[in-house]
């Protein structure tokens, strides 16, 4: 594929969809995948809803042993048919600045072909030894019907590249739609930022 050809994601993409706990910063992304690109930068944009802190580990867990949440013991909120949800990406970080560590997950339903879309989720440690790790936040929905490149965890900033379709009628396999994003905790609550598209103003 093209990058020359890979357009940006329009600027709905800081839209958020008011969900208790859950945030899901790129709700309107998929309005912004169907009806193309634009050069435009949002705004940045802050959750509707969010804790003041992420982690809730256990009461005997001790903050200096606090680890980080392991991605293949959370239960993700996917449908995959006959599939699993398997994670292709994670790195861990205190997000929050609390003393402990959250994991951010990259998970896609595991298929032996095609481009499933992808799921971005940020872990903490469960209020109980033993349960799942929870599901804090949500920065991508796979409903949206998007794949993420470039993902990292630098300090306390989440950065990845959202691929998205400018329309039905483009192969799965060749996202034509791209938007580099990042997101960061500020002020007990996650912020969304889209970066500028090259070129724009």
């Amino acid at each position: 594929m093209e990058s020359s050809r890979v357009q940006p994601l329009g600027p709905d993409l800081a839209h958020t969809r008011p969900r208790p706990v859950h945030w899901i910063a790129t709700a309107a992304a998929v309005a912004a995948v169907v009806a193309g690109a634009s050069a435009f930068q949002p705004a940045d944009a802050k959750a509707s809803a969010a804790p003041t802190t992420l982690s809730a580990p256990s009461a005997d867990l001790p903050l200096a042993k606090a680890k980080a949440p392991d991605p293949r013991a959370a239960h993700y909120p996917m449908d995959c048919g006959r599939a699993e949800p398997g994670v292709v990406d994670r790195a861990s970080g205190d997000l929050d600045g609390d003393g402990r560590p959250e994991t951010v997950a990259v998970v896609r339903c595991e298929t032996a072909a095609g481009n499933p879309p992808s799921g971005v989720y940020v872990l903490a440690q469960p209020s109980r030894p033993g349960a799942a790790p929870q599901i804090v936040a949500t920065f991508v929905d796979p409903k949206e019907g998007m794949s993420v490149q470039d993902f990292a965890v630098r300090g306390t900033k989440v950065s990845a590249t959202l691929l998205g379709y400018s329309s039905t009628k483009v192969p799965r396999c060749c996202p034509d739609l791209q938007r580099k994003v990042n997101w960061q905790w500020r002020d007990g609550e996650f912020v969304l930022k889209a970066l500028p598209v090259p070129g724009s103003v």
